[in-house]
């Protein structure tokens, strides 16, 4: 059985609020979208690189 966490809003944004990034983890990658445009597309990065990327942030 494959894990998939379904699409979500970090915990800092509002819940009537439309106008930030989406993620959704899976047991092989990371997604990230636009909430304004979800049907717009979006990226797919590897655990290792999502990782980073939040490292940096830090």
């Amino acid at each position: 059985m494959s894990y998939d966490a379904g699409w979500f809003k970090s915990s800092r944004s509002s819940a009537a609020s439309n106008t930030c990034v989406e993620v959704r983890l899976t047991d092989r990658t990371v997604a990230v979208r636009d909430s304004k445009s979800p049907n717009d597309g979006q990226i797919q990065v590897s655990h290792a690189v999502w990782r980073d990327f939040l490292a940096s942030l830090r």
